[in-house]
């Protein structure tokens, strides 16, 4: 058996004093005397006493944890965001729980009360579901927490927020399709009734509006079957012989995956990428480097996202004012997009 931890009451009985007294000394209350303080505390030192993180919890009323709900732990996208986050929660001496709502209100709910029910200090939901119509639910929300990337467009205004302009990222999307001189270009979208997919595709026709390029409806390939939303990989695969069939000449996909199953596609329709058909992806995950050919993507700063959500958690818990943060994405050019065939020298 290993050797038993020192307790408060041991040293309490070396000092001569109560346990109160030593408790409080080791947390430095003013209620006893410096001297006596310095002793108890050079006492414990050699005494090898390691505090109970659990009783010293709930003395201060924090846990030094955080809930994070994504809606994928296998998401790519998500690895990175939270590995942002735990830079600056490690940095702070904080540990990260982790737990997936699959898109769903009812699952995102049932996440946020479980961390409720494990007393952590705040909370991190990226893709949330609730909006400023779901009161109930909100109410349940009793810690500082922090959205990313929001998928409701009606975003509670007493939730703090860190998200992308996804507006943006779609128009430097569809704008490099159209310096590469395609002028019939395709949306290739997913099954979700999501304001991301929502404002992409609302740049997306921006985009086109204003260089004076036509939009036909069998140019927006969205896979909404029972408004549900399948593998991003998936998608992109089975909706991209519609749009090729539409004669578009360049795609820009709602992301990096369903770009990627877009490629696939192109692989088994031997259609040459980025001779025959141009794609452009968006999030920029690191897979995106290493498929063939490498895929030019709207790239969204996806550490910079977590490391700024978790630290305005942290400012949030410090009571200190904060601001909500959007974010620009960048455009990463690669091989997946060039100009037309009739266009090469």
């Amino acid at each position: 058996m290993g050797k038993r931890k020192t307790s408060i009451e041991d040293i309490a009985r070396r000092a001569g004093v109560s346990h109160t007294t030593v408790s409080r000394a080791l947390r430095d209350s003013p209620l006893i005397s410096l001297k006596v303080r310095e002793k108890i505390k050079q006492l414990a030192r050699e005494m090898s006493y390691v505090p109970n993180g659990i009783a010293q919890s709930l003395q201060n009323q924090r846990t030094n944890t955080i809930g994070v709900v994504v809606t994928s732990i296998a998401d790519p996208f998500f690895a990175e965001v939270v590995e942002g986050i735990e830079q600056i929660a490690r940095t702070a001496g904080l540990s990260v729980l982790l737990s997936a709502s699959h898109r769903d209100l009812e699952q995102e709910i049932a996440a946020i009360n479980s961390f409720h029910c494990r007393r952590v200090d705040g909370i991190l939901v990226a893709d949330s579901r609730i909006s400023k119509h779901h009161t109930k639910q909100l109410a349940q929300i009793a810690v500082p927490t922090v959205f990313i990337n929001s998928q409701t467009e009606n975003q509670p205004e007493m939730i703090h927020s860190v998200s992308i302009d996804d507006c943006l990222g779609a128009r430097l999307a569809v704008e490099h399709l159209i310096s590469l001189k395609h002028t019939s270009i395709g949306y290739l979208g997913v099954g979700d009734r999501s304001r991301s997919n929502q404002q992409r595709l609302e740049g997306y026709r921006m985009a086109l509006s204003e260089a004076g390029l036509p939009q036909k409806t069998d140019w927006v390939a969205i896979n909404d079957e029972d408004s549900k939303r399948s593998s991003d990989v998936v998608t992109g695969q089975r909706m991209l012989s519609k749009l090729v069939t539409a004669g578009v000449t360049g795609i820009f996909c709602y992301n990096d995956m369903v770009a990627v199953g877009a490629l696939l596609a192109c692989q088994e329709l031997r259609i040459l990428v980025p001779q025959d058909l141009s794609l452009v992806g968006f999030d920029g995950i690191a897979l995106s480097r290493y498929v063939t050919p490498p895929l030019t993507t709207v790239s969204q700063p996806m550490l910079e996202i977590g490391r700024f959500a978790m630290q305005m958690l942290l400012d949030l818990l410090e009571e200190k004012s904060v601001e909500n943060r959007v974010l620009s994405p960048v455009l990463v050019k690669r091989g997946s997009s060039a100009p037309l065939k009739n266009d090469y020298n």
